[in-house]
């Protein structure tokens, strides 16, 4: 028997005109929409008992998870919720906020408000749990000797690092590190990986420039100090548009995404944006028109990063394997291919960014492990799923002085612990292919719900249970996302209009069944 998911009458908070009205183009609806909006759907569609698919027979990666989603408030957010938040506003501004958690009582794919209302959570934390919430493996670690000491005497690991650090490196970071890259810079978020990767690609350049093993000059040792020429140079980092990168001033200068992320901010200037190929989905049935428009991007791409006699050298460029935040914007590995033989033709560092892609989501560890290029990237970020974040590189781009890439914690400790269990419990569970095989199973039955649904949802596309789809309208996405809230499924925006998946790696198709029923349980409310 499908089991009774929702206790109380099914509620839901309309988004229409709303972030429009008040210039918030966003992802996901925040606190403020979902206190100013709350009405049932525009037709009814019950509550209880929904469930059409179940997979129960598969073996369990977490113990003690709830069989379902369950929404006690006939509102979300509930009372408790509110007042949470509210308090919180006096001191932090909560206004892009969607719920405050009990992560006492949340476990696994589930996360429990503070009105107790316990969702299937498919955001996890913008796609940074891998492991579900109060993993026994990270609780464990967690209590381990070396993990109390670091986390009592945090070392400044540049210049102090503690007797087992080269050990934790080569257990965690390097034990996966891509093809052809050995060397590992750690950093503390995903933005500020690209930022000192980007630091690097100028530095390897500007070495280059001057000879390997030249001294800097007086010259631009003594300009560089007043931020002018020759010291600091006119060079450039070009990304894609719709890509997202972080949003510090490097990576916000290189992310083209939503205009509210960059107002108001100084940027490089300089710095190239080019077009990303705007794919048809499903990918196999448009081969010949994506192939097309793939081939215009990399002639495009060309022009922007061959050296001029004049303007600004482009020293790297930086992509995503999936455009993420910019709205699940996919490529082939042709596309990639070329643009990797174009960097190398063009004598250009190609840095992918695989802050949201890495650590198995794409059913790859490494999702550009899947274009099989000639040569290896020169520089690959990583953050989210790892827990930790920095980046891997070839040797040659290690600064020629110590000092000129460097912090005061170089990363953290604990974290590179928590990545050591995070790739034991991957590995244990086999927990790659579970997203290849899930992730395949949600697509199937997605499209599926697609071919009956055209007038509401579209564009299936994904890989492993990397996934997203589109509503015909932002207003209409919005309003999708938070009817699957009320159904007890949390989910995210991005793009203008599309909704994307980022389950945890145990997320298996027991869990997608719960998600899937929920979906063509608001498509046939529309």
């Amino acid at each position: 028997m499908a089991q009774r998911l929702l206790s109380s009458p099914l509620k839901s908070v309309a988004a229409t005109n709303v972030f429009r009205a008040s210039g918030r183009v966003t992802g996901h609806l925040g606190r403020a929409n979902l206190l100013r909006l709350s009405r049932p759907f525009a037709t009814s569609v019950g509550t209880g008992d929904y469930l059409t698919r179940k997979h129960s027979d598969q073996k369990a990666f977490v113990h003690g998870e709830p069989t379902g989603p369950k929404v006690l408030t006939g509102a979300i957010p509930g009372p408790k919720t509110k007042a949470g938040l509210q308090n919180l506003d006096s001191f932090q501004d909560t206004r892009a906020a969607t719920m405050m958690t009990d992560l006492n009582k949340s476990i696994g794919n589930y996360v429990v408000d503070l009105d107790g209302n316990t969702y299937l959570d498919m955001y996890c934390q913008i796609a940074s749990l891998p492991l579900g919430y109060n993993s026994k493996a990270l609780m464990d670690a967690a209590k381990s000797p070396e993990m109390i000491q670091m986390l009592v005497n945090r070392p400044a690991l540049g210049v102090q690092p503690h007797s087992t650090w080269a050990k934790t490196l080569e257990e965690s970071f390097m034990s996966v590190a891509p093809k052809g890259l050995t060397q590992v810079f750690t950093a503390m978020c995903g933005s500020c990986s690209n930022e000192t990767a980007y630091k690097a690609a100028f530095m390897y350049h500007q070495r280059n420039k001057r000879g390997f093993n030249s001294e800097i000059s007086n010259e631009d040792l003594s300009t560089c100090m007043k931020n002018s020429e020759p010291g600091s140079p006119d060079l450039a980092i070009m990304s894609f548009e719709g890509g997202f990168h972080g949003r510090l001033f490097g990576s916000l200068s290189s992310t083209h995404t939503k205009a509210l992320h960059k107002v108001d901010i100084p940027a490089f200037k300089n710095w190239v944006a080019s077009p990303f190929p705007n794919l048809k989905y499903p990918l196999d049935k448009h081969q010949a028109e994506n192939d097309k428009e793939e081939a215009r991007c990399l002639a495009i791409a060309e022009k922007k990063m061959k050296p001029k006699s004049s303007g600004t050298p482009v020293v790297a460029v930086i992509v995503e394997p999936i455009q993420s935040e910019g709205g699940d914007n996919h490529a082939s590995p042709k596309f990639f291919q070329g643009l990797r033989d174009l960097t190398t033709k063009h004598g250009v560092l190609m840095i992918v960014d695989e802050v949201q892609t890495g650590v198995g989501p794409t059913g790859d560890f490494w999702a550009h492990e899947a274009w099989n290029l000639t040569t290896p990237p020169d520089i690959v970020t990583f953050s989210k799923k790892f827990q930790a974040a920095g980046w891997y590189h070839r040797p040659e781009l290690r600064t020629n002085v110590p000092y000129r890439n460097f912090n005061t914690w170089m990363g953290d400790p604990v974290r590179a612990l928590q990545a050591k269990t995070i790739l034991h419990e991957i590995k244990k569970h086999d927990l790659i292919a579970n997203a290849r095989e899930t992730g395949a199973y949600l697509m199937k039955e997605l499209s599926t719900i697609e071919s009956k649904y055209p007038e509401t949802i579209s564009a299936v596309r994904g890989r492993g249970t990397f996934m997203a789809f589109d509503l015909p309208t932002p207003e209409a996405r919005d309003v999708f996302v938070t009817n699957l809230r009320a159904l007890g499924v949390n989910t995210g925006g991005c793009g203008t209009q599309s909704i994307r998946l980022r389950p945890m790696l145990v997320f298996q198709k027991k869990h997608a069944d719960i998600f899937l029923d929920a979906v063509e349980k608001v498509c046939k409310s529309v």
